[in-house]
């Protein structure tokens, strides 16, 4: 193993960076391989072209006689560019995407007269076998059959030979197996509550999208040096491995000069995100060594999300060709930073108005506030379920490190924007008289615009952040599919505008207010009942673990007791209300969510215990002899002086023999301990068993381990060493 490791190395440091051409001007290439609106006026009818704008625009649904004209110029479009199959492509809940190619090719019986053959069916509708995915007891594993259905708002697009068409994945008695479908209809709901409130400043806005702006943190291993890593390979992640003594400490690699293999890797990545329509616009060095950030320009959150979830793949098969190991794991590397996904969301109307940007006059503010306000609101009254929308096995690691935002779900607004909160609390109970509707208008709102040009700088311990015009959704994992937390985040949203809606129009209509004092009555109120969310100062500091405690915070350490927040009362209630889950689709997720914890938990637990005793322990031991070997002959040298003389070689001996046994009764004991938590019924109960009684484990093998290979000879020991994996370009 040790052979194999150096062979590694050897590989590793003979590398070349592989060459990498610009295409072209990325105006020019962006979306070339996108069936976009340009490729749609191109290759469509003009009726089929608008029946697809009216679905994206207006959720208007697709005629099938329509449907196979769309799918006619579409194929000849693919065609054009060399595509030789298609698939429907979707997202289900295995945190990855998925596939099945077919190839535009069919034959008569009798196998005479090929032709290239896609229609509307292929189009709109298929069947995969969904026995093998997750679903959470919606369907028996017998019960094979489900359905992907194209979702128009998501453009097809072409990677490789392969015509891919974004859909929706449902099983046969309609329930959604995957990320998409609560999305959008959360996105619809969104929608039509801010449209709702929206009207109160202009009637002419008739559609709300929400936006997002993900930023991707990752690390780039050299794949030979992953391949060394059993525990890289299996988990994503290092099990064990002692710190390099050169870290993070010197913050020499933040936005630092970029290696030349790792920005031929990215100017590679970012050639296929242009082709793909990705709108990738940043790119740098993140704070630990070998560690980057792609983020892209905002874009409509299904197609953000659909997008992220396509990178994440591509940028996996772009490595292969620079011989690296993309980690998207949250925290892959103990001691250093480890990986977010942050998620900068905001809704926008036809308008053309960020509703999260303060505006130039007092009206516009007003809006601003309203959405503000209102936000803060849906967070504060839903912050477990948002814990729960970026819960999982891998997060857990990361969280409350000191890199990442805590487990405790609060907001971030700036210490001017609490002083703004802090006069519009005062306003007047009931109507407003003309001088304080002159003096709030005046002195509060319409000097919001300057106050932002001074903005408090960003709290990076803060889950939930404002940063200008949008909110920062911080503690989202490298890993995740974004479209669980702007689930939960956009339906939050819209059942707080709808609430804020039903009070505002009830002192209207009850209470005979103008609009703008009843406006300011429901905020001033909100303002009063969200001061607990609101925090401005260090999250990772025991002060405010003790603080929002008291102030009634939850603070969820682990993803079992998080989760259950997804399932609780007024959380199905709420996805209940919205149509964007029905119980049995919630309960169904959070069994799934569950069991991923529990195997990766499982699998983690097996690859380490193998490790430890098959990799570690052999090469202890042998390290061990070659000292008691020493001992003897110093012993025959010496004679009775010989444990005077030794005496560091004995040492080093006893604290080998200490560690081998602590290994070896911690891997037993965390075995019976698997297999106590495999017994039990429930996927409850296996979760908390195995976070409570497998997971802790983990540390006390790997203090073990890493304290070995601080004592064995470097040239023996199996595993590629931190200082090599984070530091080898």
């Amino acid at each position: 193993m040790s052979t194999f490791r150096f062979e590694a190395l050897k590989e590793t440091a003979n590398r070349k960076p592989v060459t990498v051409a610009e295409l072209d001007k990325k105006s020019i290439i962006f979306g070339s391989n996108v069936f976009n609106d340009k490729a749609m006026r191109q290759f469509l009818t003009s009726e089929a072209h608008k029946a697809v704008k009216n679905a994206v625009e207006h959720g208007t649904k697709i005629d099938r006689k329509i449907a196979e004209y769309i799918a006619m110029g579409m194929k000849e479009w693919a065609l054009s560019k060399g595509v030789t199959h298609y698939t429907h492509w979707f997202q289900p809940l295995t945190g990855t995407t998925a596939e099945k190619h077919d190839a535009f090719f069919e034959t008569s019986f009798d196998g005479s007269d090929p032709v290239e053959k896609f229609g509307g069916g292929q189009l709109v509708q298929q069947e995969p076998d969904a026995s093998s995915f997750p679903n959470g007891g919606i369907r028996n594993t017998f019960e094979a059959r489900g359905y992907t259905a194209w979702d128009p708002t998501s453009p097809a697009f072409i990677f490789g030979t392969t015509l891919c068409i974004p859909t929706v994945f449902v099983s046969y008695t309609g329930e959604a197996l995957d990320y998409k479908a609560p999305l959008l209809r959360a996105l619809t709901a969104v929608d039509e509550a801010a449209v709702a409130v929206c009207n109160y400043f202009d009637k002419n806005v008739r559609k709300v999208t929400a936006t997002l702006g993900w930023e991707q943190e990752y690390f780039l291993v050299d794949s030979a040096l992953a391949a060394s890593r059993p525990d890289i390979t299996l988990t994503g992640r290092t099990l064990l491995g002692h710190s390099s003594a050169k870290g993070q400490q010197l913050d020499d690699h933040y936005f630092g000069s970029i290696p030349t293999r790792a920005l031929n890797y990215m100017r590679d990545l970012e050639n296929e995100c242009m082709l793909l329509g990705i709108p990738v616009k940043t790119r740098h060095n993140e704070v630990a060594p070998n560690q980057f950030e792609f983020a892209p320009i905002f874009e409509e959150t299904n197609l953000a999300v659909d997008h992220n979830s396509l990178l994440m793949d591509v940028m996996q098969k772009v490595a292969e060709r620079h011989s690296f190991k993309v980690l998207l794991h949250e925290k892959p590397f103990a001691g250093v930073n480890g990986s977010g996904k942050h998620n900068n969301w905001s809704m926008a109307t036809d308008t053309g108005i960020n509703l999260l940007g303060p505006g130039k006059t007092p009206m516009s503010n007003l809006q601003f506030l309203t959405f503000f306000i209102n936000t803060i609101k849906a967070v504060s009254t839903n912050e477990e379920l948002m814990r729960a929308s970026i819960a999982t096995a891998s997060n857990d690691h990361r969280l409350g490190a000191n890199e990442a935002p805590p487990a405790i779900i609060s907001v971030f607004i700036g210490e001017q924007l609490t002083k703004v909160l802090a006069e519009l609390e005062g306003v007047s109970t009931g109507k407003l008289s003309p001088e304080e509707k002159t003096d709030l208008k005046l002195n509060v709102v319409g000097k919001i615009p300057d106050v932002l040009l001074d903005n408090t700088d960003r709290n990076r311990t803060s889950p939930f952040a404002f940063t200008g015009n949008k909110f920062e959704f911080r503690a989202v994992g490298s890993s995740a599919n974004c479209a669980n937390a702007m689930t939960i985040l956009n339906s939050i949203m819209a059942k707080q505008l709808r609430d804020f809606k039903k009070e505002v129009d009830a002192l209207i209509d009850g209470k005979e207010m103008k609009k703008d004092d009843a406006i300011f009555n429901v905020l001033r109120e909100y303002i009063k009942e969200t001061k607990a969310i609101l925090f401005e100062g260090d999250g990772y500091s025991d002060a405010w673990a003790e603080e929002a405690a008291k102030r009634g915070l939850s603070n969820h350490k682990t993803t079992p007791t998080a989760l259950k927040a997804k399932v609780s009362e007024s959380a199905l209630a709420l996805f209940e209300e919205l149509g964007v889950m029905n119980h049995v689709e919630a309960e169904a997720r959070y069994e799934i969510e569950l069991e991923e914890y529990t195997k990766k938990i499982q699998i983690e637990g097996r690859v380490l215990g193998d490790i430890a005793r098959n990799h570690v322990v052999p090469v202890a031991i042998r390290y061990q002899n070659v000292l008691i070997q020493n001992v003897k002959g110093l012993k025959d040298i010496f004679g009775s002086e010989f444990e005077t003389v030794g005496k560091e070689q004995i040492a080093i001996i006893r604290e080998i023999s200490e560690h081998i046994s602590g290994i070896n009764t911690q891997v037993a004991e965390m075995t019976e301990a698997r297999k106590s938590a495999n017994a039990l019924g429930s996927s409850e109960e296996q979760a908390h068993a195995y976070c409570d009684n497998v997971k802790p484990y983990f540390d006390v093998i790997r203090k073990h381990c890493d304290k070995l290979e601080l004592l064995v000879d470097d040239e023996i020991w199996p595993l590629t060493k931190y200082r090599e994996l984070l530091f080898t370009r």
